[in-house]
């Protein structure tokens, strides 16, 4: 196995337990020998960990993988989100230099929704990014250099990469969209930062399951990573 990609973790340190550890524990087996480096606000005893001093606030993520993709040396890194699901085969792809690959294959379940299902939105998502670890170091130092003042930036544009770049003023770069045989589960809850703007108003994605293929019924997912 070639070590060419580091797993960068990041977490507020603000889910409730289980679900955290649950989650931490089902990536820790699908990233198999790659290494793993958590930014956290808290310390904790999960890789490499590295803990900050940021705010939870939507620019404080960004901040936080910069300092994990510093700190990697590796070729590529992978973002992985706490309130997320991974399986090992999201790991296997490798973007060339001057892309940033995105997993299409992300459902997501809402937890206050019943019955529990998994719905999926045809879009990218910094959770299932595969990147080049120098093209994402660029392109962030590149958007905080261009917005020292941080009050003036617009958190609209804000997001994945390879979609706001025009509005934000800033270098476009590629993209590429793949699809795992696994897909990624991306839990909506609470705690997680974007409850706090729509709240359960978030509506579900375009297609829907009650069942998909390695997870199994999302009644029974809820179940077991909230230990229920």
């Amino acid at each position: 196995m070639i070590i060419d990609l580091t797993v960068l973790y990041y977490t507020a340190n603000v889910l409730r337990e289980p679900f955290a550890s649950n989650a931490r524990e089902i990536l820790w087996k699908a990233k198999k020998e790659y290494p793993l480096i958590s930014i956290s606000q808290k310390p904790m005893d999960y890789g490499q960990n590295i803990v900050v001093d940021f705010p939870r606030a939507y620019l404080s993520i960004y901040k936080q993988i910069l300092v994990g993709a510093k700190a990697a040396t590796t070729e590529f890194v992978a973002l992985a989100e706490d309130d997320t699901l991974y399986c090992p085969d999201h790991f296997a792809y490798r973007p060339p230099s001057d892309s940033f690959a995105y997993d299409m294959a992300r459902w997501s379940i809402y937890s206050w929704t019943r019955p529990a299902m998994y719905s999926m939105k045809y879009r990218i998502s910094n959770s299932t990014l595969i990147a080049p670890r120098k093209l994402l170091i660029e392109a962030l130092e590149e958007r905080f250099a261009r917005y020292p003042d941080e009050s003036k930036i617009s958190l609209g544009a804000w997001g994945e990469f390879g979609k706001y770049e025009n509005r934000l003023g800033v270098t476009v770069r590629k993209t590429i969209q793949y699809t795992s045989t696994c897909p990624c589960v991306v839990f909506s809850h609470p705690e997680a930062i974007g409850y706090e703007y729509l709240g359960s108003r978030k509506n579900l994605g375009e297609i829907k399951a009650y069942d998909i293929p390695y997870w199994g019924k999302a009644e029974d997912m809820i179940k077991n990573i909230y230990g229920a």
